[in-house]
């Protein structure tokens, strides 16, 4: 094939990581599908990609695990060449309301593991892999804004992620590789739906001035616009996706 863009979306078995890869292979680019225990529904991903000519892969990595996160570069670089945009979306959140007091060790450990070690890992290697004139889009969330009682520990991982990707952009200076964060507000996925009554998925939908949640195809948008030729000249900044919550 032609020389193509190649995308790394860490998390992209289901959820805003299926969205973001479907479209940017859409727009051109070939995908690396990155998923840690869903293969079923990568490999779906990767087939929705390839009937409609786009291009993609499907690579099972733990980006917790620095191993494991090296090893994702080099089987990008052995399908596609190289790699030039990485997109941070792999990321857990917690069961619920869970207070700081009452957040236990087993809950800590894998909520900085997975949503800050894991985009560390990406990241730290991002700077010796990504080819010149790349982008990088890491995840936050919009409840680093609203502060919300219940999410301390949840909101600081997230909150981690907006500062380092303000330090990291300065820190490729030379490189023409802009950084950002997306920090989306409630978006209607799987795992934000588990656990929750109609009721309060209401409650939520109506707290922004749209009225409803956001969707999947919402956040892909914006990471599009991020990554695409538009994109570039956003560096350093957290753009939040919530329809005004905050």
């Amino acid at each position: 094939m032609d020389q193509k863009r190649v995308a790394i979306v860490t998390g992209a078995s289901r959820g805003i990581g299926a969205a973001i890869a479907r479209r940017l292979a859409a727009d051109g680019l070939a995908v690396v599908v990155n998923y840690v225990a869903g293969e079923a529904k990568a490999q779906a991903v990767v087939k929705d990609i390839v009937a409609v000519g786009g291009h993609g892969v499907a690579i099972r990595a733990d980006v917790s695990d620095s191993g494991d996160a090296a090893e994702l570069y080099e089987a990008a670089e052995a399908v596609y060449g190289g790699v030039d945009v990485l997109i941070n979306n792999a990321g857990v959140m917690q069961p619920g309301l869970v207070s700081l007091a009452d957040t236990d060790d087993a809950l800590f450990d894998r909520l900085v593991s997975i949503n800050l070690r894991g985009s560390f890992n990406m990241l730290r290697l991002a700077a010796a892999k990504l080819r010149q004139g790349g982008r990088i889009v890491n995840f936050s969330s919009s409840v680093v804004g609203l502060a919300p009682a219940g999410y301390s520990i949840y909101a600081g991982t997230k909150a981690a992620m907006e500062t380092i990707t303000a330090i990291f952009a300065k820190e490729l200076r030379g490189r023409d590789i802009a950084v950002t964060a997306l920090a989306p507000g409630p978006v209607g996925t799987e795992l934000f739906l588990t656990g929750k009554t109609p009721e309060m998925v209401e409650k939520i939908a109506q707290a922004t001035p749209m009225g409803r949640l956001g969707t999947p195809e919402d956040i892909a948008g914006v990471v599009a616009f991020l990554v695409g030729p538009e994109g570039g000249w956003i560096n350093g900044a957290v753009i939040r996706a919530n329809g005004g919550m905050v």
